[in-house]
């Protein structure tokens, strides 16, 4: 019996490093590839990508090394803000912006998503390319990194249900 427990504690553990191994290990060269998919242009070399996602300039930097990376999108001078919209920027980096975060960087107001680079998925890169552009297009009104269309069908359906249980 015990050694029936072993093997598969042993193919537990082999199946579940195999799943890890899989989902980990983001690089400069994989980033590439991905960025080639979802971007109309790319340019830049690795490590270091401007692009137009979503016809929204995004630029995409990694640091293998120190096993960093950040995407981030300009939005306006920082000269530009309005009275009320860095109090708006810094509640909706709690409230709405999620993973992406508004930040001022060199100037520029600019949506930034930042992530150790290895333990990055594809599919947490690509929604995180999402948040980013989303959240540079919501500046000035919801301040939301998620797409506006799919925030108001969630409304909607909470709205119905708030209606039913009435």
């Amino acid at each position: 019996m015990k050694i029936l427990y072993s093997i598969i504690f042993i193919g537990f553990l082999s199946l579940f490093s195999f799943t890890l191994e899989a989902q980990i290990g983001m690089s400069n060269s994989e980033m590439s590839i991905i960025l080639k998919e979802l971007a109309v242009e790319k340019e830049g070399e690795p490590g270091n990508w401007h692009c137009v996602y979503d016809s929204h300039p995004v630029f995409v930097l990694t640091d293998e090394t120190a096993n960093r990376m950040r995407i981030f999108a300009p939005i306006l001078e920082e000269s530009e803000l309005k009275v009320g919209q860095m109090k708006a920027m810094l509640e909706a980096n709690f409230n709405s912006a999620l993973d992406a975060k508004y930040s001022l960087y060199e100037g520029f107001v600019i949506s930034v998503f930042t992530h150790p680079l290895e333990e990055l998925t594809k599919e947490q890169f690509v929604n995180a390319m999402g948040q980013v552009v989303n959240l540079s297009k919501n500046f000035g009104s919801s301040y939301t990194s998620r797409d506006l269309n799919m925030l108001k069908k969630t409304e909607v359906e909470k709205e119905k249900t708030i209606f039913k249980k009435s």
